[in-house]
């Protein structure tokens, strides 16, 4: 069963490695893995560093889909960017406002190794940006103001 590593555990804190083999089978089961942990803990995002992995593998779940998202890079940002509340399953209890870019173009390999290309804007997009700061170690409260937290 995976477990969500809180801050300030140091794996959180370190550059993810790409990921080699898709189809290599501990990427293959860590894949379900995560969504289904994401799902129960009421995620939007999740990444491979808040489990203890560090490659370059977010899961997301926005809306009915769910889109497992290797070795993304973000190739292009807008100039326009908004403030909006953000959340992280490793730092629970603390909320904050972060300045994102309002639309990205990313490109990524799906699980089954294909390539896609995403242009993301609104929720999607914040939630790539955040999920891909964490694969270079980067957490929310790092950007964030008015921090607030919930007990």
């Amino acid at each position: 069963m995976l477990k969500i590593l809180t801050n300030p555990n140091p794996i959180l804190r370190r550059k993810s490695q790409p990921v080699a083999d898709v189809s290599a089978p501990e990427v293959q089961e860590l894949i379900p893995q995560m969504i289904e942990l994401m799902l129960e803990k009421d995620g939007v995002g999740l990444a491979a560093p808040q489990i203890g992995k560090n490659i370059r593998l977010i899961v997301v779940h926005l809306k009915d889909e769910t889109l497992a998202i290797i070795n993304p890079k973000i190739i292009k940002r807008s100039i326009i960017k908004e403030w909006g509340e953000e959340g992280c399953l490793s730092v629970p209890g603390k909320y904050g406002e972060v300045r994102r870019c309002k639309k990205i173009t990313a490109r990524y390999f799906d699980a089954k190794g294909k390539p896609h290309q995403i242009v993301a804007q609104g929720l999607l997009a914040r939630v790539i940006q955040h999920e891909n700061d964490h694969l270079d170690g980067i957490l929310f409260i790092d950007k964030a103001k008015k921090i607030t937290e919930i007990e």
